[in-house]
């Protein structure tokens, strides 16, 4: 027994995952696959919205790649080399709107550190004054609320506030960039950590290049582009702008997508439309889009549906807990006030103890009560739950009334089929009977007529030969035409790893609402407000020579008023034929590899549509030559017998 435990513990592999704030370590088996190591792992942080997430490797080549959840680890092209085996746990696919989908704190949590790493790194394209703003409620959900006696002029300095680029654009000493983001975090006083999150993913959810996967890509023309891929559809960029598209299909629209090789084809719900192709690399590529265009849909979909019963329980469940949160907080706040009160008094009223101390009553009678109230709401909370198993129990007890409603069903239908079989069953008896008389019936007439035949035997022998050697050609023309008919069907069976597809459950009618949205910004006149103060106060200390190629097109779109919403509502205009034109008439000199790839599918056609043709007459020769012995010579010989006349009028009777 021990040795079998040696033996196992030899074959285990061990496995790092590094979350965004945690780093884990399993052991696992040879034949552990994906799904089992990633239940591990979101067990093991307690996250319940795990649609959102993947684990992520470097291959052997040096690409970052999302594991496969049906396949075992070690067979994927993981850097075996590498003990223990290296994983990322990231967020691969990005919601609409934060607010309303991020139930779980520690859903949030992961967003907010992963967005909020893109935004330093520069990943993801944040104007400057919306990155002090941004600063701030990192502070405040990382230390909670600013306190003049710890956070100090300079106790930021090791802070990672702003990104690099930033920091080099403007002529400002840390201690004045730490400055601006101390006054704006002074004001998310009281807030909580947790919500302090959620504001900075609702500011970082309206910037352009947030969830968006950009792929190198060319329509049939050779020019270069930029698919974007995110949660609310398909994008074209030109290769210089990553932050403006210029074409948008929401994935509402699209029915299909596949690709052969590099070749990749959508196919959109509208019947006019044509299919919209465009051309990548590397087959890998198409790979990453369609995976990641699959999963993208199907959330785009489900948002657009009322929530499951899961979900509307996480939701209520995290209702509660933020409620608890909240009166736990004004709690403290009450409580940590009071005792503030209480040594000021102290300090200033030291003669008037007796005042002091009724005060000191009034505040443990204030807790008594608070208490009180705290186990009213905690009572009124279990009559909840109480409710909801009522509740629950009285909906089983329908589901089940209701099985037995259409197992009665299902057997009266039983029943009636049994008739049906026997009603026919009868008719059917009733037709041979009907059958036998009248075969008794012709038997009755061929006697007659043979009687009849007899009679005139001498008169019908010369009429008999002829009729039967006619009868012997045309049987023998009727044979020889006697063959299969020739087949147009294409091969539609014929499939390669090289090429794949998947027909989507799409609703054309879907919410586009998306396209009406407003940012946060300008939802909020104050925020908005500030961040014009703050862009001109900062425009003072510019350094021109230091904007990036982003921060004048970000510049040119706030001067023509455009922002992330309204730009898709105008990219998505016209039909989708229009947009699919517009996108091949985009035009630059063809590459000669994909003008070979071109010349490569319509070769591949006429082959196709060749083989067929050879195949059919093929097919004709098989059957002449083996089946019925017939050569060229022998069907010459044939077709010439008889007159010239009967010939040409068996020619014209066709």
């Amino acid at each position: 027994m021990l040795k079998d435990k040696e033996q196992l513990a030899f074959l285990e592999v061990n496995v790092r995952v590094l979350t965004m704030d945690a780093e884990l370590e399993f052991a696992i088996q040879p034949n552990t696959t994906g799904k089992q190591l990633f239940d591990q792992v979101v067990k093991t942080v307690a996250l319940r919205e795990i649609w959102f997430f993947a684990l992520q490797f470097t291959d052997s080549k040096n690409f970052p790649v999302w594991l496969k959840l049906n396949k075992k680890v070690l067979s994927q092209d993981v850097k075996k080399q590498q003990q223990p085996l290296q994983f990322k746990f990231r967020a691969r696919f990005f919601p609409e709107e934060v607010s309303e989908e991020l139930i779980q704190d520690v859903t949030q949590k992961l967003f907010f550190l992963q967005v909020r790493d893109s935004i330093l790194m520069d990943e993801i394209y944040c104007p400057p004054e919306t990155c002090v703003l941004l600063a701030s409620y990192a502070m405040q959900a990382k230390h909670g609320d600013y306190n003049e006696e710890s956070h100090r002029p300079g106790s930021m300095v090791n802070e990672r506030l702003l990104p690099k680029r930033v920091i080099e654009q403007f002529q400002l000493s840390p201690e004045e960039w730490e400055k601006r983001v101390t006054n704006w975090w002074k004001e998310h006083r009281g807030m909580l950590k947790e919500e302090a999150m959620l504001e900075y993913l609702k500011i970082a959810q309206d910037l352009e290049m947030y969830g968006v996967n950009y792929f190198d890509i060319k329509n049939k023309k050779g020019t270069e582009l930029y698919l974007g891929v995110d949660a609310l559809g398909l994008n074209i960029y030109d290769k210089a702008d990553k932050l403006t598209p210029k074409i948008g299909f929401p994935w509402s629209e699209i029915r299909n997508i596949s690709f052969n090789d590099k070749k990749f084809v959508i196919k959109p719900m509208e019947k006019k439309a044509p299919d919209f192709i465009f051309y990548a690399p590397r087959l890998r590529i198409n790979r990453r889009i369609l995976s990641l265009c699959m999963g993208n849909h199907e959330l785009y979909m489900r948002r657009r549906k009322p929530d499951t019963i899961e979900v509307q329980q996480m939701k209520a469940q995290a209702k509660d807990e933020k409620q608890a949160r909240v009166i736990e907080r004004e709690r403290i706040q009450n409580e940590i006030e009071r005792r503030k009160m209480a040594e000021r008094e102290k300090e200033t009223l030291k003669q008037k103890l007796k005042n002091l101390e009724v005060q000191a009553e009034q505040a443990k009678q204030a807790l008594d009560e608070q208490s009180r109230l705290t186990k009213e709401i905690e009572e009124k909370r279990a009559h909840a739950e109480e409710e909801r198993s009522r509740l629950a129990q009285e909906r089983y007890e329908a589901e089940e009334e209701q099985k037995r409603i259409m197992d009665r069903m299902r057997y009266e239908q039983e029943e009636k089929v049994k008739i049906v079989q026997e009603i026919e069953q009868a008719r059917r008896l009733a037709e041979q009977k009907a059958h036998e008389a009248q075969q008794k019936e012709i038997e009755a007439r061929r006697l007659e007529e043979e009687l009849l035949e007899a009679r005139q035997k001498v008169m019908q022998t010369t009429t008999q030969m002829n009729s039967g050697m006619n009868h012997h050609y045309n049987h023998a023309i009727g044979e020889f035409n006697n063959g299969d008919e020739e087949s147009d069907d294409d091969d539609e069976n014929s499939s390669s790893r090289n090429r794949r597809g998947v027909e989507l459950q799409t609703n054309i009618n879907a919410s586009r609402h998306e396209e009406d949205r407003i940012t946060e910004a300008q939802r909020n006149i104050k925020m908005k407000e500030q961040l014009m103060a703050l862009k001109d106060e900062l425009g003072s200390v510019h350094n021109p020579h230091k904007v990036t190629d982003n921060d004048r097109l970000h510049q040119q779109n706030v001067a023509s008023g455009r922002d992330k919403y309204k730009t898709l509502k105008m990219i998505r205009q016209g039909n989708t034929k229009k947009r699919i034109d517009e996108f091949e008439s985009i035009y630059a000199p063809l590459s000669p590899i994909y003008a070979e790839q071109e010349d490569d599918d319509k070769r591949e056609l006429d082959k196709r549509k060749r083989d067929d043709r050879e195949t059919a007459e093929d097919t004709i020769y098989r059957e002449n030559l083996q089946a019925k012995g017939i050569d060229k010579y022998k069907t010459l010989k044939k077709i010439r017998e008889g007159t010239v006349k009967r010939r040409i009028d068996e020619f014209e009777a066709m």
